[in-house]
């Protein structure tokens, strides 16, 4: 009898590349199971929910500095006109 093998939970990713990676590669790994990985599952998960919270982090402070930009110009182009 073997004993299940346990991932090892991997440090928080630092960058929206990294966490998408993870993203990717755990939704890959999860589809191409037939059976489900019961033993690793909540570590997948919670993986996973690290690194969605990195993207939605970058996500929203990406769409924050636009909206700053384009506030800025649209401000820029009142003043000029």
């Amino acid at each position: 009898m073997t004993t299940p093998t346990r991932k090892r939970k991997k440090a928080a990713p630092k960058t929206f590349k990294a966490a998408y990676d993870i993203l990717k590669n755990n939704a890959a790994e999860l589809q191409q199971q037939d059976e489900p990985d019961i033993d690793n599952l909540m570590t997948t998960v919670e993986e996973s929910i690290a690194a969605y919270r990195i993207c939605e982090t970058r996500i929203n402070a990406v769409q924050q500095a636009l909206d700053a930009a384009f506030a800025e110009e649209d401000k820029t182009e009142k003043t000029h006109s």
